[in-house]
Order: structure tokens, then C-alpha cells, then sequence
């Protein structure tokens, strides 16, 4: 009988306590970033496969090769990864234009 209350209580204690089911997401943002580099800060028009943006570019000393700038909605753009036709206007002329491509997660810096 001792066996007995031994192996209930036992049995007891390993399925009272329940874990649970826990559902968890991880990896890298489906999103990519352009920004711009110059040295000095200025406002330019940025057009990205026919739409048109309007932002500052980060002024070349602020950045530093391998820190990452500051993401605003004044100086970066958030895009789907993959190719994209980029062209840069400043004060009406073309001072940039290539077709990109952004992997997931990246963030790509152009100098001007």
C-alpha cells in the first residue's frame, strides 16, 4: 500500500505541474533602412521606385563608418527588402542615381 501512495503521489507531482505551450518569434525585422551621408546637413528630395520622399541628409561627421545613425523619420527610409530605383534630387537637380539592392535587416547608407 505504501508502494501504491508512493507512485500516486509521485505521478501527482510530475503532471501537476504543467509547462505549458509557448509560441516564440525571432530573427530579423522584414524591413530594410536607407539613409543618407553628406558633410553638411540639407534638405533633399529622395524618389524610391516613383515615390517621393523628403528628408535631411546626416552630416558626414556625425557618422562614422560602423555606427549606426540614428533612425528618424527625417534623415531614414524604411523599405521592403530587395531591388530598388533610387534617385536623389537636391535643389531640383540629380545628384543620385542607381538601382540598389537592400537585404532583410540592412541598413544602407549612401554617401552623396
Amino acid at each position: 500500500m505504501k508502494k501504491f501512495i508512493a507512485i500516486a503521489a509521485l505521478a501527482m507531482m510530475l503532471t501537476g505541474c504543467g509547462v505549458g505551450t509557448y509560441s516564440i518569434q525571432s530573427g530579423i525585422e522584414d524591413a530594410s533602412y536607407i539613409s543618407f551621408t553628406d558633410e553638411l546637413s540639407y534638405p533633399i528630395s529622395v524618389i524610391i521606385d516613383g515615390n517621393t520622399y523628403l528628408l535631411e541628409t546626416v552630416k558626414l561627421k556625425a557618422y562614422k563608418s560602423g555606427r549606426d545613425i540614428k533612425k528618424t523619420a527625417e534623415n531614414t527610409i524604411k523599405l521592403t527588402p530587395g531591388q530598388h530605383t533610387v534617385s536623389v534630387l537636391m535643389n531640383g537637380n540629380e545628384i543620385y542615381a542607381h538601382k540598389l539592392f537592400i537585404s532583410n535587416g540592412e541598413t544602407k547608407i549612401i554617401e552623396l
